[in-house]
């Protein structure tokens, strides 16, 4: 009998590729999306699909104990929204309610994995040292803050097997977040915000499912860095795109006040229509931050994660799929 999995957030650009690494490890897929997710994108796939009412611990406890999961996934959760308390609920307390009703559907389920974020511990703000898994938290963002929240709450869940994963920045086929930037670059243009030198990581999505599921066997009440193992300047995406989708750019650096200015202005303006806003201060800091170049060691060691791509490599993939997709 196939063990059975629980993938929230299984609708999003990372939730796609969990649902596939834990069909090629023979699990048995279940799927949670909200009532109004698209999921035209899962056809085909052999899973089964649920609601969950994170707000209803009760609700919770009924479907996991009703369900039997062997593991849960929980990769729900928002990186936009228009306050920090619905940051909080959303990312935190909706994790705190899950995890409180997994562990109260006795000994059956046997890991609950959260995908975390690298942001939830921040940057470093200089360009030496590399972020560890001792760091001490400081994340410059509402969204950084809810995450580790999130940590602290399912490390506050007696009874509960779990592993936290925090991945650098996710790129790959479906992102719509990164993809910006290709659009961009398909378009011959490359934009920078400020002259500043840089140290970045990136993770293909394909290598975070694949430390999702190494996950579910291993690394038993740790936490965890995730990358590709190397560290990037600012340019070398643009770089690599551009080599890779066989175009010349106008490259330009923005300054930072202009673009603060904007972010502000946007930031108001979505306020007025009560919504999350694409650019805000916020963001601006994160993605201006100097050092996000992170340890994997621990991954290698305890986890048994090897990525298997770089940036190049997982580039060439991504965005042959957005070609071949009609996106670029």
């Amino acid at each position: 009998m196939k063990e059975k999995v629980l993938i929230t957030g299984a609708s999003g650009f990372v939730g796609y590729h969990l649902i596939i690494e834990a069909l090629q490890n023979n699990l048995e897929v279940y799927a949670a999306v909200r009532k109004n997710s698209r999921v035209d994108h899962l056809k085909g796939f052999d899973i089964q699909y649920i609601n969950l009412d994170y707000e209803n611990l009760q609700s919770l406890k009924d479907t996991l104990q009703e369900k039997q999961f062997d593991y849960i996934i929980h990769a729900a959760g928002i990186t936009r929204a228009i306050s920090e308390q619905e940051y909080n609920l959303i990312n935190a307390t909706y994790t705190a309610n899950l995890a409180n009703a997994a562990a109260d559907t006795g000994d059956k389920l046997k890991k609950f994995v959260l995908i975390s974020s690298l942001a939830g511990v921040g940057p470093l703000q200089t360009l030496t040292g590399i972020i560890t898994e001792e760091t001490r938290p400081n994340p410059i963002t509402a969204y950084g803050r809810s995450k580790l929240l999130a940590e602290r709450k399912l490390k506050a869940v007696k009874n509960l097997n779990y592993t936290i994963l925090r991945p650098t920045a996710v790129y790959g086929p479906r992102d719509t977040g990164i993809f910006i930037f290709f659009k961009q670059v398909s378009n011959r243009i490359e934009a920078y915000i400020g002259k500043g030198q840089q140290k970045l990581s990136f993770i293909y999505v394909v290598d975070l499912a694949k430390a999702s599921i190494l996950a579910l066997k291993n690394g038993n009440m740790q936490t965890f860095n995730l990358s590709d193992g190397n560290f990037y300047d600012k340019h070398e995406l643009g770089k690599l795109s551009k080599d890779i989708l066989n175009v010349k750019t106008v490259k330009f650096h923005l300054l930072v006040n202009f673009v603060k200015l904007i972010a502000g202005v946007s930031e108001k303006v979505s306020s007025l229509r009560n919504k999350a806003p694409i650019l805000n201060i916020e963001k601006l800091n994160e993605l201006t931050a100097v050092n996000w170049s992170c340890s994997i060691e621990l991954a290698k060691h305890d986890l048994k994660f090897y990525p298997q791509n770089t940036l190049k490599d997982g580039l060439q993939q991504t965005l042959k799929w957005y070609k071949d997709n009609n996106w670029l």
